[in-house]
């Protein structure tokens, strides 16, 4: 068999979310066990059906949560705490992901530059591998009984030691490389024994910088694997961008196959590889990431340059199709122009088919006509002058504020705020009434009215809650947004949205981006009712809450047809307006959240800083309209920070809360040795998994940024929103994280 046409992956939530319906209905205990395997399996057929026309077809690309915390349980490197719940294979797996009130969850973090989060393995010293390949036995097995021989996908054994987090400082996970290639030799020789005749294995650290040491473990781990004598063919799968370095030293190896992400990375130097004409090399030429159709006839000439590079040239998507919805032609309620211009996951399968079988010289002539065709309507749709041309306007001075002391005094000064200031990050529980008032205005069984009475109630009770858990500054806990950037994207001009697009961020959480699709502007405030509501119900500040330009765009399907920093820019001007108007209607305090902030930096160091350059431009471009005793604040989650520090640093907010939580506070010690020098509020309580922290683990996470960082400057809040908790869970969090500050205040006197 070979690879000919392939995917990295595809979507496994299920074209109605099917996978989410059913892991929350296990969580509550609604199923059972059997009944969450079921829906598994009928996922998995599905898949499998809709990927016959590939050569080449993956398994062991589902997860009932995610694909790296499947690959440490694969391998047995389940953290004593887990273990030691004593819970059945399955319960152990979600205790991992979402912890219980016994055991705190294993971290989460972005994968790569995507909006995919993954759980961080943890190992150290006495980890000690065991492997289990139960799950990508069944798969290939069940795909088998189909009549359909696949390729099993698994994390490659490098990268999965190092997207690691070490349990002892000073520890490398990579000195458990040792102990840990027996484990995928073995691996391989039961999917041999199998009748797998591939296997790809993923290594997508390796499009990241790499010192030498990691070069050479990954040479060492090839060699040793392809040395095997009882194995499939080894398909080593990259992407998200270029294997730099990496490349030639994985041609080098005697791995049959290895795949090149050529939409994010280059083509360029592949000839000079010699040792690559000996291999299949899998060119990722069509777009697993963007919803763009794909132009045919580049990606075919892509591929067409690479011949006689390699033994075979195979065509792929240029990573899993994970990241993209199921199917475009389900979306009828798009206008049919924009829908020509799109391919989702279905139809970025029959692109990849039909690039393959026309560098074989079958040629499917109506499919890359029909592709020439939506691409030159697209170039020709009209744009907004208008706002092109304020972003050429575009001065200096629009960007910049007064002198962070001088501000800080003034703010201070206007809110009268307490030592240790507490706070949210913006949305409160979406509750099952919300959702159904949301419905029943969908459907037209309640007016645009009656579902403003629901929120407002809603609003009004929040800011109650709020004032009797003692909180200082508050929000209205947002009921009437569906999601942070659809909700904004909805009354912005240049985006449009779908019925059926789901992806998904983590575990059962399900994002439906936004299409950004041409010139954006604000035709009309956003938030100002809202916020001016809540505001008038009490004395204590209310934030006003919008979500910033990089995350306007990072958690959207964006136009690859200008520079991102222009659409940024574009962006940015509507949230100015916005932020105009929210000052003049009285808001003291405007939060503008970057989450996404890391989440979009380039994965190469020399690529870095032209980016921080135009999204720290417009971020300022958003906020720096408002007079120096209008606090802006900021808000980032679930990264890295330590690397982007400076970047934060230039963002000239007035206070940024981060999360720190599920980090164990680690990102304190980044801020301190880093010089950040103005308000910042590490988070405290970790909203991600249902456990309630108790108030001792408040103040001790409290106490760590405290002793490291000058009191004056540090507020109290959670790591992220609160909407993906319930209020059961959310109440008693929140009155342990206001009582240990109580306490903190106290005793600092």
């Amino acid at each position: 068999m070979t690879i000919g046409t392939t995917v990295l992956g595809y979507p496994r939530i299920g074209p109605n979310r099917e996978l989410k319906k059913a892991v929350e209905a296990y969580w509550a205990g609604r199923i059972d066990a059997a009944a969450l395997e079921q829906v598994g399996r009928e996922l998995r057929t599905q898949t499998w059906q809709s990927l016959e026309a590939l050569d080449s077809i993956p398994s062991n690309i589902f997860s009932f949560y995610d694909h790296v915390l499947d690959t440490t349980a694969m391998l047995g490197a389940i953290p004593p705490r887990h273990k030691a719940l004593g819970l059945n294979d399955l319960d152990t797996y979600f205790a991992m992901a979402r912890g219980n009130a016994d055991a705190t969850p294993l971290e989460m973090t972005k994968w790569f530059d995507t909006n995919y989060h993954y759980l961080v393995p943890e190992l150290g010293p006495e980890t000690r591998f065991r492997l289990d390949a139960s799950k990508p036995l069944a798969e290939f097995a069940e795909a088998q009984a189909l009549g359909i021989t696949t390729r099993p996908v698994v994390l490659g054994p490098v990268s999965f030691l190092l997207l690691a987090k070490s349990t002892e400082p000073g520890f490398d996970p990579l000195e458990l490389l040792d102990l840990l290639i027996p484990a995928y030799e073995e691996l391989l020789r039961q999917l041999h024994a199998a009748g797998a005749e591939w296997v790809q294995l993923d290594e997508p650290a390796f499009v990241t910088d790499r010192a030498p040491a990691e070069l050479t473990a990954l040479s060492t781990v090839y060699n040793q694997l392809a040395g095997l004598s009882d194995r499939p063919k080894i398909f080593v799968a990259s992407y998200f961008g270029d294997l730099g370095e990496a490349l030639p030293v994985l041609a080098e190896t005697p791995v049959e196959a290895i795949g090149v992400d050529l939409v994010h990375g280059r083509i360029q130097g592949l000839a000079g590889i010699t040792a690559l004409q000996h291999k299949t090399l899998v060119a990722g030429v069509i777009n697993g990431r963007n919803i763009w159709r794909a132009d045919l006839d580049a990606a075919l000439a892509k591929a067409t340059t690479l011949l006689g590079t390699a033994n075979e040239v195979a065509v792929s998507t240029s990573c899993s199709l994970q990241h993209v919805p199921y199917d475009v032609e389900r979306e009828t309620d798009l206008d049919p122009r924009l829908r020509s211009w799109l391919a989702f996951a279905e139809q970025k399968v029959a692109e990849v088919v039909a690039v393959g079988r026309a560098l074989r010289g079958d040629r499917d002539e109506a499919a890359f006509a029909a592709a020439r065709t939506a691409i030159a309507d697209r170039a020709s749709a009209p744009g907004n002058t208008q706002i092109q041309n304020r972003v050429k306007a575009l001065q200096p001075q629009d960007e910049q504020r007064g002198d962070a002391a001088i501000r800080a005094t003034l703010q201070q000064d206007r809110l009268q705020l307490p030592p240790l200031p507490t706070t949210t990050i913006g949305s409160f529980p979406q509750t099952g009434e919300l959702r159904a008032a949301r419905a029943d205005l969908r459907a037209g069984r309640i007016d645009e009215a009656t579902y403003a009475e629901h929120m407002r109630a809603e609003v009004a009770r929040v800011i109650r809650l709020q004032e009797d858990l003692g909180l200082d500054v508050l929000v209205h806990g947002e009921p009437e947004r569906n999601d942070m950037v659809q909700y904004f994207a909805e009354q912005l001009d240049g985006y449009a949205f779908t019925i059926h697009g789901w992806v998904q961020s983590y575990g059962s959480r399900c994002t439906r981006p936004p299409i950004l699709y041409g010139d954006v502007s604000r035709p009309h405030p956003m938030t100002v009712e809202w916020a001016t509501y809540a505001q008038a119900l009490t004395d204590r500040p209310v934030k006003g809450m919008l979500t910033g330009p990089v995350t306007m765009l990072a958690w959207s399907f964006v136009r690859d047809d200008q520079p991102r920093s222009q659409t940024a820019y574009q962006v940015a001007l509507a949230l100015r307006d916005e932020v105009a108007d929210l000052e003049a209607a009285g808001i003291r305090i405007i939060q503008v959240d970057e989450p996404a902030l890391r989440e979009l930096l380039p994965l190469r160091q020399q690529d870095r800083q032209s980016y921080v350059d135009w999204a720290v431009r417009a971020f300022r471009l958003a906020t720096s309209g408002v007079a120096d005793n209008t606090q802006i604040h900021t808000h980032l989650c679930y990264s890295e920070f330590g690397d982007i520090l400076p970047a934060i640093d230039a963002l000239d907010a007035d206070v940024t809360s981060l999360e720190a939580a599920r980090s164990t506070m680690s990102v304190v010690a980044d801020l301190a040795g880093g010089g950040f020098a103005r308000g910042v509020g590490p988070g405290v309580y970790d909203i991600h998994s249902p456990r309630v922290p108790s108030e001792d683990e408040v103040e001790s996470a409290l106490r760590i940024t405290v002793n490291a960082l000058p009191v004056e400057r540090v507020w109290v809040n959670p790591d992220c929103g609160l909407k993906t908790r319930n209020y059961a869970q959310v109440e008693p969090a929140l009155r342990n994280v206001t009582a240990a500050t109580k306490k903190l205040r106290a005793q600092l006197g």
